[in-house]
């Protein structure tokens, strides 16, 4: 699985980090959010999953690879 993260819809509400910290971090001049790895192990995949529905710009998504 790979992670998309559409930046410029992010409203830096900082759940994805809250969900998933080794997956995503923030920028720490407008908080907005970034990916630090874009294909995480299978280990990650429920934190993420969890970024996914709880993010409230609907800004990212897995993809199946």
């Amino acid at each position: 699985m790979r992670v998309e993260l559409d930046e410029p819809r992010c409203v830096a509400s900082g759940q994805c980090v809250m969900a998933a910290p080794e997956v995503f971090d923030q920028r720490d001049e407008d908080g907005i959010a970034f990916l630090l790895d874009e294909t995480p192990g299978a280990d990650a995949l429920d934190g993420v999953r969890e970024a996914v529905a709880v993010c409230p710009a609907a800004a990212i998504c897995l993809v199946e690879r």
